[in-house]
């Protein structure tokens, strides 16, 4: 499967992580123009993006991923960007790309590490309300 169009932006998150889903309904109430679209990393897109990034690098992150015209940012970067598209005030968190990427990857390495000790883990993968349902891929 090829990777899905990227004109808008596209969170790929760990669909049982508790804390990543929190992070897509935090995303979903604040993104008031509908602007960034979801999958998570275990659905079809989200194991083809993976797959595709797996050509390219050693190590691919398991629990965020945003891919945007046709490139993919991870860890912080993934966030900060996302945080962006949500326009407002969220938009001030940019400042926090100044931070050099090796500080910024480190906290975020620490958090994704311990997110299912810390704030659990589901069964299954979160599936989107009716309401919602075109703001997945």
């Amino acid at each position: 499967m090829s990777l899905p169009d990227s004109t808008t932006p596209i969170l790929f998150f760990d669909g049982v992580c508790n804390l990543c889903s929190s992070a897509v309904q935090f995303i979903i109430r604040n993104d008031k123009k509908h602007i960034v679209r979801f999958a998570s990393l275990q659905s079809v897109h989200g194991q083809a993006l993976i797959n595709h990034l797996k050509e390219q690098r050693e190590i691919v992150p398991d629990s965020l991923l945003l891919l945007y015209k046709g490139k993919v940012y991870s860890k912080a970067a993934a966030a900060l960007r996302t945080a962006a598209f949500m326009g407002s005030w969220w938009q001030l968190l940019a400042i926090f790309r100044l931070v050099p990427r090796v500080i910024s990857n480190f906290v975020y390495d620490i958090i994704a590490r311990n997110r299912y000790k810390w704030f659990g883990k589901k069964e299954e993968c979160m599936v989107p309300t009716p309401e919602l349902k075109d703001r997945f891929i």
